[in-house]
């Protein structure tokens, strides 16, 4: 199933800002910083586009971190570390435009 092309953007923007990967130590701030910018839902797309494009252990850690972003809050270092990347590939500071 192919994203919309909004998630589509979202996920070239992590590939540009991270272009070796995402790092474990990223994925709660990344999550945290998704969840509170997009629905349950195109988070979880993003997840499992993100899972299909690398290795199975960190697949698992993707979702581990998904879980984790509803009971644990990043500290402001962490998300202000991963909006940074995120800007450096092109992700808009403020919420992106749903332009599908």
């Amino acid at each position: 199933m192919a994203l919309p092309p909004f998630l589509s953007k979202i996920i070239g923007w992590l590939r540009a800002g991270y272009p070796e990967g995402v790092p474990d130590v990223d994925y709660i701030p990344l999550f945290a910083l998704l969840g509170s910018q997009l629905t349950e839902s195109e988070v979880s797309a993003i997840a499992d586009e993100l899972a299909t494009s690398i290795d199975p252990d960190s697949a698992e850690t993707i979702k581990a971190a998904i879980a984790t972003v509803t009971h644990t809050q990043p500290h402001d270092s962490d998300i202000a570390r991963v909006r940074s990347r995120l800007a450096a590939g092109g992700w808009p500071l403020a919420v992106p435009e749903r332009n599908d």
